[in-house]
């Protein structure tokens, strides 16, 4: 088992996260989910948009995730913005934790939802905060970059 690659597959990026937030550390951590999640992510029906991460009683949860009820679920199916816990070491939690507290403006966000082998992955990010500003200048030097681009392939 030790040494073998584990195939991984995303379910679901968070791309507004990397818009309004600097990503200063990301970890992973598992998710305890019911059956019919499971069935309805493997059809891609979550939604991260609005989920943040956070910690009570020792145990992390994240909240405003949105997995849609599975079809055939019938009595099964579980309210699709529950809290759901996550599965961290306790060290780990403790750590997030302290950071949290500490450091004034910081949030832990799911960044991406994935099936590392069988299971159900969360890749988490410890964010900041974007000004206004900052997301104004990343525009700007994402429109130079694409001028640049398109200037190289006009000369070729």
């Amino acid at each position: 088992m030790a040494g073998e690659k584990v195939a991984t597959k995303t379910i679901v990026d968070n791309r507004k996260a990397f818009h309004d937030y600097f990503v200063e550390e990301s970890m992973e951590a598992g998710i305890e989910l019911c059956g019919t999640e499971v069935k309805s992510l493997r059809k891609g029906t979550v939604n991260l948009k609005d989920a943040w991460c956070s910690v009570e009683n020792g145990e992390l949860f994240v909240k405003g995730m949105h997995i849609s009820p599975y079809e055939q679920g019938n009595i099964f199916n579980r309210d699709p913005v529950r809290p759901r816990r996550l599965l961290m070491h306790r060290r780990e939690i403790f750590r997030l934790y302290g950071l949290l507290k500490q450091q004034q403006g910081l949030t832990l966000i799911p960044l991406s939802l994935y099936f590392k082998g069988s299971r159900v992955k969360v890749q988490l990010g410890l964010c900041r905060g974007k000004k206004l500003y900052d997301k104004r200048e990343e525009a700007a030097k994402r429109d130079m970059k694409r001028e640049a681009e398109r200037a190289l392939r006009r000369d070729y």
